[in-house]
């Protein structure tokens, strides 16, 4: 385990995320991973492959893949509906998987995979690569310092308005944004909320199919509700003409909102001291009263005010959102592999993901199919 060699992959599925996100990503890092395949259905994908990597073996079945003593680590990025018999096979065959989001189509499959890679001799891991957006560790490291109190309340928000056309909105091929962008935000909201380990104490979820012109859900609702309260609005939509912040965070003691690179905070100074204050039980206004009976109201007239006002002495900034890239996933993976350092993404934290992933869609027209051979590389 304890060695400097590069890990020798094979990319199964080198589409769009295997050949855009997962190539491009390994090119950087060459003293950690050496791509010696590569298999796809299509030929040109096999093509462009074979002129990238002229060094790899290409092929058009998964089988010469995990047959092949010199592949290490199967990175699977196939169409989502095909990562669980492909992640099964590779597992059996004592390959180490690397299996792109979501890990399947549901909760059941994940724990099937979860199970296979605990009886071996295949290892997984799952490729929740946004978990090291830094965004999202910016925000978590402003919540664990404690400035804007104990969170009440999260929404997370990733929107935009388009047509879409692609598989990714066919639920044949496991498509729909609750399986795509969903995976991700989901895993961030179950991490700010402690679960699984902190388990949920509800799901509430609405899917529905606005601007995308396939049969599965653009437009994502799930509220997620942890076990101290705390409450996560998860909000993915293609059908959102009018866009909302990545980010808005209240909590007792101030807020948070933004994204991309700037994050806007609003929190009581923690350098003050607030003044001891109670509920009045008795007739709004009268509180005003002075010893002489009359009352000191100022500007304001008995019945407008809402209890007595209050100066509170609060702090905005703008926080610059540090410099980071999703893509080090492959370097935990690497330290996993090599040097035994446990990967930052458990799986019993990617199969939480897809137990709410199934919640979500249950009694939805937006059902996902769960064939293990639905569209297997032959």
């Amino acid at each position: 385990m304890d060695n400097d060699t590069p890990v020798r992959v094979a990319v199964v599925g080198v589409g769009r995320a295997g050949w855009g996100m997962q190539c491009t990503e390994l090119d950087r890092r060459p003293s950690m991973f050496t791509v010696v395949a590569g298999c796809d259905t299509y030929a040109p994908w096999r093509d462009r492959f074979a002129d990238r990597y002229p060094a790899a073996r290409i092929t058009d079945t998964i089988d010469d893949v995990l047959a092949d003593p010199a592949v290490e680590l199967v990175s699977i990025a196939t169409r989502s509906v095909d990562h669980y018999a492909h992640a099964m096979r590779a597992l059996r065959a004592g390959k180490i998987v690397f299996l792109e989001k979501p890990m399947c189509s549901t909760y059941e499959q994940a724990r099937s995979l979860c199970a296979e890679s605990d009886r071996g001799p295949g290892t997984l891991y799952v490729r929740h690569n946004r978990r090291f957006e830094p965004g999202f560790g910016a925000v978590r490291s402003i919540l664990e310092s404690g400035v804007i109190g104990d969170p009440v309340q999260i929404r997370l928000s990733r929107t935009s308005y388009g047509r879409r056309n692609d598989w990714q909105t066919l639920l044949e091929f496991g498509g729909g944004q609750l399986s795509n962008w969903g995976s991700h935000i989901i895993d961030h909201a179950l991490q700010f909320l402690g679960a699984p380990a902190m388990p949920l104490r509800s799901v509430h979820a609405s899917l529905a199919r606005v601007a995308a012109v396939g049969d599965a859900e653009d437009h994502v609702k799930v509220v997620l509700t942890g076990q101290t309260g705390t409450v996560v609005d998860v909000e993915v939509s293609g059908g959102a003409a009018i866009g909302s912040p990545e980010y808005l965070i209240w909590g007792t003691k101030g807020g948070l909102t933004g994204g991309g690179g700037t994050l806007h905070l609003r929190y009581l100074d923690p350098e003050s001291t607030l003044a001891p204050r109670t509920a009045y039980p008795g007739v709004p206004g009268s509180e005003f009263t002075q010893p002489s009976g009359t009352l000191a109201l100022g500007n304001r007239t008995i019945g407008s005010n809402f209890g007595q006002p209050e100066d509170l002495p609060w702090i905005e900034e703008d926080r610059r959102v540090p410099d980071g890239d999703p893509s080090q996933i492959w370097d935990h993976l690497y330290a996993a592999i090599r040097r035994g350092v446990p990967f930052p993404v458990t799986l019993e934290e990617a199969v939480e993901v897809m137990r709410v992933i199934d919640a979500a869609r249950a009694g939805t027209p937006f059902v996902q199919e769960s064939s293990a051979d639905a569209h297997v590389l032959a």
